[in-house]
């Protein structure tokens, strides 16, 4: 409990900042924790399957992933993709500015390490829920759930969870056309083989 408070505090503190500068008091951030138990299980299948796959068996990165954006990034000559799992997502969500370079990666497999070697999965992927970005000032599963659909977490069903999971890349995008102009997502589509890929989803329970 102590280390979920602490975290929740850092999350909440760096998106206040981040989002408000210090005009904090003022800003419209909506972010509800809801425990693990309270989130649908289509929401978690729809994130691990677009997200992470093998979230539940690998240390917290995937050698074959990182390689690969390893060679696409030297192709392009500047860092453009990461090959991030839930963890390390999770890990520059709570302590890093999302600046592109090598040594903030580095930093990002350091803190991932510490995560997977203090926490359990479980733990892990419901800090991740209640506090990944699902649009301008819109922050973890409840609130997206309140925002979008008018339900809470618990009760969302698989298209909407799909549709929740295809944000992720882009969440201010898919909730404000204003934010789209440098975006190559379609929403729709990637909803569509997230749903397909749910079944397969191994959760962390």
């Amino acid at each position: 409990m102590a280390i979920r408070g602490a975290i929740l505090h850092v999350i909440h503190a760096r998106r206040a900042l981040a989002l408000c500068g210090f005009n904090v008091w003022h800003c419209g951030i909506d972010r509800r924790w809801v425990p693990y138990e309270q989130i649908s299980r289509n929401l978690k299948r729809a994130v691990i399957a677009s997200e992470d796959a093998d979230f539940v068996n690998h240390p917290g990165y995937e050698i074959d992933a990182m390689l690969d954006a390893w060679e696409r990034n030297k192709k392009r000559g500047r860092v453009v993709r990461g090959g991030s799992t839930i963890t390390q997502q999770l890990a520059k969500n709570l302590f890093l500015s999302s600046e592109q370079h090598y040594l903030r990666k580095g930093q990002e497999l350091a803190i991932t390490w510490m995560l997977e070697f203090w926490l359990d999965k479980q733990r892990i992927f419901e800090i991740y829920l209640n506090s990944v970005e699902w649009g301008e000032g819109v922050f973890g599963a409840e609130a997206a759930a309140q925002h979008y659909f008018h339900t809470n977490a618990a009760k969302l069903g698989v298209g909407q969870a799909a549709r929740l999971a295809a944000a992720l890349p882009a969440p201010k995008c898919f909730d404000k056309k204003e934010y789209c102009a440098n975006v190559r997502v379609n929403f729709r589509v990637k909803a569509g083989i997230i749903a397909r890929r749910m079944g397969a989803a191994t959760l962390p329970d």
